[in-house]
């Protein structure tokens, strides 16, 4: 079961990585200024950050 923390912390890892590149990648698209931001850019990075506040969030204690 000591696989499993490297599991979810290897996720984390990859979203947060997710989530800092699409970050930057809007940063300067928005200085090019030339066209908006793809649509698909903003929902990869919508769904890295939904699925890091799913992880992260405390799980109900029963």
């Amino acid at each position: 079961m000591t696989g499993d923390k490297w599991v979810y912390r290897m996720v984390v890892g990859f979203l947060g990585g997710v989530l800092i590149i699409v970050a930057i990648g809007l940063i300067l698209l928005g200085y090019a200024g030339e066209k908006p931001a793809p649509e698909g850019l903003i929902a990869l990075g919508s769904a890295a950050v939904g699925a890091l506040a799913g992880l992260l969030a405390p799980s109900p204690s029963h």
